[in-house]
């Protein structure tokens, strides 16, 4: 029995929510949402620090394994993305970073004189993420409060943080109580996606109101195959269910691809639409012939700076044994304690070359040793407190490439982190600057000794070695399908969000961005599947987001 839809959503993450739920509320459309991966129902996602005992092995995450990079010495590492329904929202650190106006001044700036009239300056993204935004306390022209996310400040704050904070001050940096606000740079407290304890995810904000919705279909552990293209027009999406029965499911209007940055890739070529002299190695017709599907990998390079206490400070051991039970009971009895901490609360954006230029590294105050999965043996588990840096701009670019015509092979990824060598220079200025964090001021009274890097060595070539051996991704892919203006010969996408050269498909996540943003990317992702509902519901731009 033939299947047809209005439209169909391939990956129900940060984007394909969003999108979907607002075909379905604002636009009547019967929708089919393809989920890969399992549901969001779980008591260790809805926790904010659940994802700590799930991030180094869980059916809810997919690990991707890079290619050995010849620049890290011939490392491999993981890049986990969600396997769940809400993707990297049901599973990330749930901070909400927009990134800054001029991130998307630039992308309008790119796509201007062929974005067939659609705006991606600051000024229209921003009715996006207002219109998004559920925040809880700040209420002014950059935030909204009417939204389904809920945005709040954190519920717990450790005392490491307020030293952290008290640290960065003495050096110089100003407090701010909005990264989202008029300026980025400082130090102070993040937001973070949940309310009194429980997560607030793409899922739970955009799919969960309508479970009882007829118009909206959600298929779990739902395998896309393929896209299926003909005369020029994406008519059709063949998957696998849980069983390995295939389907082939239609649709009349326009079927989006929001499966990340590293799957979109993936299924595009899988559908005969990327390079063809990839495609045609792995003896796949090419429909139409697109040398930028799958090239421009951008990431975010996170290096971290390892203290030892010298006193029982910050989380270590808080998920385990009578400080397990103790952080329940007060959850359960009182609504407070570190089970309503994502795991850190503080950070900064500061520039270390250029303290008055735009902020180059993020970072992140976590008051425990934290690394990454194939360097956890190296230190013992003891009290400590990690920053970890990032560089928000990198320069660095990597590739997605088909490992086969195999539907279940994952593809070949090689990010390049700090491949560039000002992305390796940049790094390794804010390592210096944080491991001085580190040692001074309210913080540095409470640490025992650094121990990566552990001086007293810390030259270029040092640092730099450091930085090869830790570095990390922040779990932030993008720009694998990128918009782009017409003559760009890697644009894989119009202003609109649409695939050149084909009919009736979309790409609507953070493989479409002409450049990443600088700092997290749920909150653009989500904009991208707000974004991608209007144009497809003929909306030019949304209505002012009510505040209070």
């Amino acid at each position: 029995m033939r299947e047809e839809f209005d439209h169909i959503v391939i990956g129900g993450g940060a984007s394909g929510c969003v999108a979907a739920a607002r075909l379905v509320t604002d636009g009547g459309r019967r929708v089919l949402l393809l989920e890969a991966g399992h549901s969001h129902h779980h008591p260790l996602l809805d926790m904010p620090p659940g994802i700590f005992k799930l991030i180094n092995g869980s059916k809810y995450m997919t690990y991707h394994h890079t290619v050995p990079q010849q620049h890290l010495n011939g490392r491999v590492h993981d890049i986990p993305q969600g396997n769940v329904l809400g993707g990297g929202t049901s599973v990330n650190a749930q901070v909400y970073m927009r990134g800054r106006p001029s991130d998307y001044d630039e992308w309008d700036q790119i796509l201007r004189g062929s974005n067939d009239g659609a705006a991606w300056d600051w000024s229209t993204v921003l009715q996006h993420f207002r219109r998004i935004e559920g925040n809880n306390r700040l209420s002014n022209d950059f935030h909204g409060n009417d939204g389904p996310l809920l945005v709040s400040d954190p519920g717990h704050v450790d005392d490491v943080s307020r030293w952290f904070v008290q640290s960065v001050q003495q050096k110089g940096e100003p407090f701010t109580n909005d990264f989202n606000g008029v300026t980025q740079r400082g130090v102070g407290f993040y937001q973070f996606m949940n309310r009194k304890g429980k997560r607030s995810s793409a899922a739970y904000a955009y799919i969960e109101p309508l479970k009882d919705d007829p118009r909206l279909t959600v298929r779990l552990r739902a395998a896309v195959q393929k896209i299926n293209i003909e005369n020029g027009r994406a008519v059709s999406v063949t998957y696998r269910d849980g069983r390995g029965a295939e389907h082939t499911v239609h649709s009349s209007g326009d079927i989006v691809l929001s499966s990340g940055a590293l799957v979109t890739p993936k299924l595009l070529m899988l559908s005969g639409l990327g390079p063809a002299e990839q495609l045609d190695s792995h003896g796949i017709k090419t429909l139409v012939d697109l040398p930028g599907v799958g090239r421009n990998l951008i990431d975010h390079p996170e290096v971290p700076v390892i203290s030892v206490a010298n006193g029982p400070y910050g989380y270590f051991r808080q998920g385990v044994g009578w400080r397990m039970l103790k952080n329940g009971l007060n959850f359960k009895l009182f609504g407070n304690g570190p089970i309503l901490s994502a795991g850190f609360e503080a950070g900064a954006f500061i520039n270390p070359v250029d303290r008055d230029a735009p902020p180059s590294i993020q970072a992140f105050c976590v008051p425990i040793v934290y690394l990454d999965r194939d360097l956890l043996k190296v230190f013992d588990d003891t009290y400590g407190v990690t920053i970890t840096t990032v560089l928000v701009k990198p320069k660095s670019r990597g590739y997605v490439e088909l490992r086969s015509a195999n539907p279940a092979d994952m593809p070949l990824v090689s990010p390049h982190l700090l491949q560039h060598p000002d992305d390796m220079r940049m790094m390794v200025e804010g390592q210096r600057f944080f491991r001085d964090v580190l040692l001074s001021g309210a913080l540095g009274k409470r640490i025992e000794k650094v121990i990566a890097p552990p001086g007293p060595d810390l030259s270029d070539e040092v640092m730099a070695e450091h930085c090869r051996r830790f570095v990390k991704t922040n779990y932030h892919p993008a720009s694998t399908a990128k918009m782009g203006a017409d003559g760009d010969p890697m644009a894989v996408l119009d202003a609109r969000l649409r695939v050149r050269g084909v009919d009736n498909l979309r790409v609507s996540d953070m493989s479409a961005v002409p450049n990443i943003n600088a700092g997290n990317t749920t909150a653009p992702a989500m904009m991208l599947g707000d974004r991608c509902a209007d144009f497809i519901l003929g909306l030019d731009r949304p209505p002012h987001a009510a505040t209070h």
